[in-house]
């Protein structure tokens, strides 16, 4: 009978062994998987606007009256305005692209960092009468937005008519 008893004990720590090992090696479930945070929002996107003054030598009071009517301007969905200090030729020159192409106005907004470039152009149409020309243009699409175009008889109707051309354009 001790035989007996020494096997039981024997089997018996040997189970017990056994069950502490199964209890002591068991692992916790593991815990549910955490989901990442969300990311946080983009930054919406700053749109910014490069007014460039209009210069004529031809025509210098209707370029400081375009000039101004420009720098005043609105538009709409434009964070930040910046006004150039050069001309729209001073800047093409310093890109060397000068021709009024959409690559060109492109560069010109990009050299700026602008998504909008807002500009005139003053030709003189005729021996007397001049023509202007207002132009946003979409930097970021390459193409012109809006454009406004108007002979004036005289430099006097064309100073006076600045503003009214350059808020069809910006409206």
């Amino acid at each position: 009978m001790a035989s007996m008893a020494a096997s039981m004990m024997a089997f018996g720590m040997a189970s017990g062994m056994a069950s502490g090992m199964a209890s002591g090696c068991a692992h916790a479930p593991p815990p549910a998987p955490v989901a990442a945070p969300p990311a946080p929002p983009a930054a919406p996107v700053k749109r910014e606007l490069a007014v460039i003054p209009a210069e004529s030598d031809a025509f210098p009071a209707v370029a400081r009256a375009v000039s101004a009517s420009l720098a005043s301007a609105k538009v709409s969905g434009i964070d930040e305005t910046r006004l150039s200090k050069v001309s729209l030729e001073v800047v093409q020159l310093a890109i060397e692209c000068v021709e009024p192409t959409g690559t060109c106005y492109q560069a010109i907004g990009r050299s700026l960092a602008a998504n909008q470039l807002l500009f005139a152009r003053i030709d003189g149409a005729t021996r007397r009468s001049l023509r202007v020309t207002v132009t946003l243009f979409d930097v970021d699409a390459k193409a012109e937005a809006r454009s406004a175009q108007k002979v004036f008889a005289t430099e006097a109707d064309a100073t006076a008519g600045a503003a009214a051309l350059v808020e069809e354009v910006t409206r």
